[in-house]
């Protein structure tokens, strides 16, 4: 009886078993242009490093006109006018505030602002949402024509459209009155009003209408309860970009109001005393008057972030 010869490999492939093709591995991208990990690494830490820098330096440069203005605020009366100017006060104080809060007609003016930016806004959500709206569904010729002519108004000068405004708005009777004011600042809000809200709505898909036109809803209730729900953060944007322009406003305010109806913006330009202007009050009430759009921003801060980013995904 034979005994079957066994042949033993060490560690390798059992005769007449097919070994498989070697698969040689690719070389990764840094290694071929002879960049070694650690070298990449430094280079993305250096780019991030320097980007910080330069969003810090833009910061700085943006953020340094209203600390000096804040910091300009808490000085004395002779430390405003010093030569050569200190950004930081020797001496704090809360005189200015004092004085500018103060004074006749800061109050009043202060709600004449709030009151003229909330109408301003409001009129130019309400003809800039259905316009928008009917420009990008239907888009016809004369929807395109029409958003071309609206961004072509806000290359006209406010000033040429300043005193025929004042003078309509005088010979029905409105004259010196918010409503007036209000108008006038819609002019200046509309068109981007449109323009935002036109491409807040380019980034929804139709077939969100379509279905519900399908489950019962007409084109005006898809709009209200379909389509406005999903770019509500786009008119959050459209909001604060309306609010802010009627709230820094000063040419029409100027033009068009005289006691009743002045606005907060010409009331610090009339801060003046025998010696010039009293930088210390202007300064004060100007940072007052910035609070309400920061805590605005503030408060709004998530629907405007998606509101820009509502286009990102579009497609």
């Amino acid at each position: 009886m034979r005994v079957a010869e066994r042949t033993t490999y060490d560690g390798g492939t059992p005769a007449g078993v097919p070994t498989e093709p070697s698969v040689p591995t690719a070389t990764p991208p840094y290694r071929r242009r002879g960049v070694s990990r650690e070298g990449l690494e430094a280079g993305r830490r250096s780019t991030r490093a320097l980007l910080w820098v330069l969003l810090a330096a833009a910061m700085v440069l943006y953020g340094f006109p209203f600390l000096y203005l804040l910091f300009t605020s808490f000085k004395t009366p002779i430390d405003t006018i010093a030569v050569p100017p200190t950004i930081l006060p020797r001496e704090w104080t809360l005189e200015n505030y004092a004085n500018a809060l103060g004074r006749n007609g800061v109050l009043a003016s202060f709600i004449n602002s709030v009151q003229t930016a909330i109408i301003s806004t409001v009129l130019s959500l309400v003809l800039a949402v259905p316009a928008a709206y009917g420009i990008t569904r239907y888009q016809t010729l004369s929807g395109r024509i029409f958003i071309m002519g609206a961004l072509v108004t806000r290359m006209v000068p406010p000033v040429a459209i300043g005193i025929p405004l004042a003078s309509m708005m005088a010979a029905v009777g409105l004259a010196d009155t918010p409503i007036a004011l209000s108008i006038a600042h819609t002019t200046i809000s509309l068109p981007l009003s449109i323009w935002l809200m036109s491409s807040f709505f380019e980034a929804v898909p139709k077939d969100l209408e379509e279905a519900a036109t399908v489950d019962g809803c007409s084109r005006l209730g898809a709009l209200w309860r379909v389509v406005i729900p999903v770019v509500s953060g786009g008119i959050a944007v459209t909001a604060i970009f309306a609010f802010l322009a009627s709230w820094n406003e000063f040419l029409f305010a100027l033009l068009m109001t005289a006691i009743r109806s002045q606005t907060t913006p010409v009331v610090i330009a009339n801060f003046q005393t025998q010696f010039g202007l009293d930088w210390g009050s202007m300064t004060a009430l100007a940072a007052v008057y910035s609070i309400p759009v920061i805590l605005l921003t503030l408060l709004l801060q998530r629907k405007i972030v998606a509101g820009m980013t509502l286009g990102a995904v579009k497609g």
